[in-house]
């Protein structure tokens, strides 16, 4: 219950729960979708829960200038938005969190190549350095006017230099327990980044008391890399625990979900019934292969292209019986890397479309633009989707599918997709480098009959249902509240 002894929990993240728009004449908020978001806002309505963050668009920081800087209430929550200095916030986020970071922990770089290290880079470093700075002196200042236990939860890669920033200033006033929301790679991967910049990530980070990641792997290869990159650092309980500098520290895995009360809910939407209509007019009779990605290389958007079309020049009997819908959010259009990414995907659909369609048919549609309401829409009516990223933290497009289809649809899942430990063998398993393992995985599950076809998508809804949103973040709670007792 929400009172005077339960503990604060302070969410520190990059972006905050909501954006402010001029609606009318009149600056009013807009609560975010994410799952995070989702997540949160729940357990606002039973604990203390402030949440920092920076101020981003210009609605944000003129919220920030009417209002003052300092703790707001909104709706059953409290918000504190930090206007960043815009050259700080540049460095911070668009050199060294993405791409630097980003694409370090996803091993996208092309290594005899790319990165490459320069002045610039250190001095973009010490600019990430001062925003995790400036959001810790916020919670510090927060964490004075405060009494009783206080859980500080700083999340994603933006922000690992923040338990450090805190542990030095509140030493143990506060239970520090950051979440990392993308994959966790091994030390190998890591060495792209100079050791100076490694130890003091992981040194920060082993100021926490404890650290969440989304699968048992992350957890190991974090545990890997704290050891390969410091010295005194000893491994424990099938590591996950450690001890570094007479500290003991404990590292767990909590596989992020959705909610799937609200999914339900919007399927019913009169919004998302109409573009049903429509995907159905389209289709017909034909079998739907989906995918919905954000556009960026993680996704591996171009060999799902690649083994579909394979798909079709050597089974030529699904031709005309088929049809790709891929809903794409272009995504960090400011990026080099990201920008080409699109063009090399719409040189690719333009290809299969122009040598295999026919005047009436035409193998692959691309839907360009965040529209939620047409992808749930899509995912109630899939056959197939096919979520087959290089590298991700979890994917909850994934778990969306299973809990929305209504068609027995089948999920073809990259083993590199951090659902894929949480979803075990219901889905279609693949390599997501083995275009010829993708071509037989969609001819499977094409060809698939129906009763595995119910089994397998009634064991994946299940899955999801009994792991949703809420206890994925309720577990962090309780096992943050065993340190702050």
């Amino acid at each position: 219950m929400r009172d005077g002894t339960s503990p604060h929990l302070i969410i520190v993240s990059n972006r905050g729960p909501y954006s402010f728009y001029n609606r009318d004449g009149e600056l009013k908020p807009e609560r975010g979708s994410g799952g995070l978001v989702t997540a949160i806002t729940g357990v606002a309505k039973t604990h203390n829960v402030l949440w920092i963050s920076h101020a981003l668009s210009r609605g944000d920081r003129k919220w920030v200038a009417m209002q003052g800087d300092g703790v707001h209430a909104l709706d059953d929550m409290r918000v504190r938005l930090i206007a960043p200095v815009p050259s700080t916030y540049n460095a911070y986020y668009n050199v060294i969190s993405n791409p630097l970071l980003w694409f370090v922990q996803h091993q996208l770089y092309d290594t005899p190549r790319t990165p490459v290290l320069d002045a610039n880079l250190w001095h973009a470093w010490q600019a990430y350095a001062e925003a995790n700075k400036r959001l810790a002196d916020a919670v510090v200042q927060t964490v004075s006017q405060l009494s009783g236990p206080v859980i500080v939860m700083p999340q994603d890669y933006h922000l690992y230099l923040m338990p450090r920033f805190l542990r030095e200033r509140l030493g143990s006033r506060v239970v520090i327990q950051p979440f990392c929301h993308i994959p966790w790679p091994g030390p190998d991967a890591w060495r792209v980044l100079p050791l100076k910049m490694r130890r003091e990530i992981v040194e920060s980070m082993l100021m926490a008391d404890r650290f969440g990641f989304q699968t048992g792997r992350d957890v190991r290869r974090f545990m890997q890399t704290a050891a390969d990159v410091l010295q005194g650092v000893a491994v424990m309980e099938k590591q996950r625990i450690l001890t570094y500098r007479g500290q003991v520290l404990e590292a767990a895995h909590y596989p992020i979900s959705v909610d799937v009360d609200d999914l339900t809910r919007r399927r019913e939407k009169p919004e998302v019934k109409e573009y049903v209509r429509q995907i159905n007019a389209r289709i017909g009779e034909r079998k739907l292969i989906l995918r919905v990605d954000r556009v960026e290389p993680s996704k591996n958007i171009l060999r799902g292209f690649l083994a579909y079309r394979n798909l079709l020049r050597e089974y030529p009997e699904f031709r005309h019986k088929v049809e790709m819908l891929a809903l794409l959010v272009p995504s960090r259009t400011e990026v080099t890397e990201y920008k080409h990414y699109l063009r090399d995907i719409m040189a690719l659909v333009g290809e299969i479309n122009a040598t295999l369609g026919e005047p009436d048919w035409e193998p692959v549609q691309i839907k360009l633009g965040n529209n939620y309401d047409r992808a749930v829409a899509a995912m109630t009516r899939y056959d197939v989707l096919m979520v087959n990223p290089i590298a991700d933290g979890m994917n909850l497009v994934a778990k969306e599918g299973a809990v929305l289809n209504q068609r027995s649809g089948q999920i073809i899942l990259s083993e590199e997709a951090g659902a894929a430990e949480e979803l075990g063998d219901a889905p279609l398993l693949v390599s997501p480098y083995d275009v010829y393992d993708m071509r037989e995985a969609l001819r499977k599950a094409l060809m698939m009959g129906d009763a595995e076809r119910t089994m397998r998508a009634s064991r994946l809804a299940e899955q999801v249902r009994q792991n949703d949103i809420h206890q994925w973040f309720g577990r962090q709670i309780e096992d943050a509240m065993r340190g702050a007792r």
